[in-house]
């Protein structure tokens, strides 16, 4: 079996399973004390992986907003902030997006072997390229950053990621919050799209735990037997 880190995939959704509308501004799907909570779980990872459609559609800064986490990340020997990770095919990145600009962390581009050249132009003085074959393998990827010291990765999107993580079974666990309204547009991004994943009606996924948050609550699912509950 592959070296892989932990997985902990974290998505906040509608009640009916939308990442987000169909508008040009971002939906927010959390309260403040949701926001928290999540800059908590960020601080306590080593890795941050988006999809390349959530870098170009949302422009995320992916870092630790505290500024207590941030020092006791140093504290520990740590980077202030985790390392910022992609996964793309066609690799067209904006290089000045907020990924690569915000943020004193190192940024990773895992790329299809045959953009890797054209990646590395476009984006080799903002992120370290890495050739991740073709098409793109992420049990490899996995290794590669088992290899690079990433113990704990946390997944944040989008659909497309949450798909291919889920489907290949290397969550090892599920946050999920649900929003309290309907988004009702089939144009919008869902949480997963079609997959073969490994629960099902004949293999129930263990719910670990239930919080409310105000007014979302939070689902947390236990998917393999390497599960942390702290």
């Amino acid at each position: 079996m592959v070296e892989r880190p932990y997985i902990l995939l974290s998505c906040g959704m509608s009640i009916d399973g939308y990442l987000d509308d169909a508008a040009q501004e971002r939906l927010l799907l959390s309260n403040e004390a949701d926001f928290d909570r999540v800059d908590e779980v960020r601080s306590g990872c080593d890795a941050i992986l988006v999809g390349a459609t959530t870098i170009r559609q949302d422009d995320p800064r992916l870092l630790v907003r505290s500024a207590e986490r941030r020092a006791a990340r140093v504290a520990r020997g740590e980077a202030a902030n985790p390392l910022k990770v992609t996964v793309t095919g066609r690799c067209d990145i904006d290089p000045t997006a907020r990924f690569f600009t915000v943020g004193d962390v190192d940024k990773l581009v895992y790329c299809a072997s045959s953009t890797c050249d054209s990646a590395r132009k476009r984006l080799g003085d903002v992120a370290t390229v890495v050739d991740a074959g073709d098409p793109i393998d992420l049990s490899g990827v996995l290794a590669d950053l088992s290899g690079r010291g990433v113990r704990r990765l946390m997944v944040e999107g989008g659909g497309t990621m949450h798909t291919q993580f889920l489907t290949a079974g290397f969550v090892d666990e599920l946050q999920l919050v649900v929003a309290p309204f309907f988004v009702g547009d089939s144009r919008a991004p869902r949480f997963v799209g079609d997959g073969d994943f490994p629960w099902g009606p004949r293999r129930r996924a263990t719910l670990a735990d239930v919080r409310q948050i105000g007014d979302v609550v939070l689902l947390r699912y236990a998917l393999s037997d390497r599960y942390d509950p702290r």
